[in-house]
């Protein structure tokens, strides 16, 4: 793994890019310092960049969020969240497992992320025992943000009625603003834990880094995978035999600090070799 201090040199020697948003492009409130002019610099030097996210939320809802942080559509080639990934696999139905579920859903999540179901030959209904599947976008605005704990009376529910879960956000935990909160991937894990069944879409799944590469037209020899939590960006990356730069500032950055032996032995201990590293996504 490199070390380097800033982006140029990987900009120079990759011709495509697959950049994480929350933890890379910004932290859910606003952009990180830099990270905007990374952008100007790979669009001037028509270097194609998709951002890829774990966000439970369609691609244009989230490009609504970027957009009131700052960050306008033109800064980048294309966004792809996992909350999309679902709604085209609730949609179409083409997977065997999405095939299988009926038509009643079951939704642990904040108001804001029915858009991944709305519009969908789908039931919404209030109680597990009424559903036949079980919809997981994370916790709601109702609940601690930080506490998994009071969703496992919810879980325990679900599990009586026997519902697969759909997990729409494999991320356990993101940074927001500054405070570590839950995401839907660590409610997945209790769920898994009491005997339960889910099945996870977005990074580190491969099947979604192909909808990306056929949006970047780049053979993955000239694309970098660029992201901050080496469980879902860097594994994901290594999945699919593309390159990938880790963000040492993002979800890791307590336990880190910056230092490069700390990020060495993490690395390792997780059994990747990311190809190279910089503090922050600056250039």
């Amino acid at each position: 793994m490199q070390f380097l201090t800033g982006f140029a040199p990987l900009a120079a020697r990759y011709d495509a890019f697959i950049l994480d948003l929350w933890g890379v492009i910004h932290d859910g409130v606003s952009p990180y310092p830099g990270a905007l002019d990374v952008l100007a610099r790979l669009r001037a030097a028509g270097k194609p960049t998709v951002l890829l996210s774990n966000a439970p939320r369609r691609s244009h809802v989230a490009q609504l969020s970027m957009r009131g942080m700052g960050i306008p559509d033109d800064l980048y080639s294309g966004i792809l969240t996992s909350g999309e990934a679902t709604h085209r696999m609730l949609r179409d139905r083409t997977d065997p497992f999405f095939a299988g579920l009926g038509k009643r859903v079951y939704h642990l999540g904040p108001e804001r992320d029915r858009n991944v179901y709305a519009g969908l030959d789908l039931q919404r209904v209030m109680a597990p025992a009424l559903a036949d599947f079980f919809l997981n976008t994370g916790p709601d605005d109702e609940r601690s943000p930080t506490d998994p704990t009071v969703y496992d009376d919810e879980l325990s529910a679900c599990l009586a009625a026997g519902l697969p879960m759909v997990c729409a956000n494999p991320d356990l935990e993101v940074v927001r603003g500054g405070m570590l909160v839950i995401c839907a991937g660590l409610l997945a894990q209790r769920y898994e834990a009491l005997g339960g069944y889910a099945r996870w879409v977005g990074k580190p799944d491969p099947a979604i880094y192909g909808v990306v590469l056929d949006m970047l037209q780049r053979p993955r020899t000239q694309v970098l995978a660029v992201g901050d939590s080496l469980r879902t960006d860097i594994a994901g990356a290594a999945g699919v035999d593309i390159d990938s730069c880790w963000v040492l500032g993002g979800i890791h950055r307590a336990e880190l600090n910056g230092d490069p032996v700390a990020a060495t032995d993490a690395a390792r201990h997780a059994g990747l070799a990311p190809t190279a590293a910089v503090p922050t996504f600056t250039w």
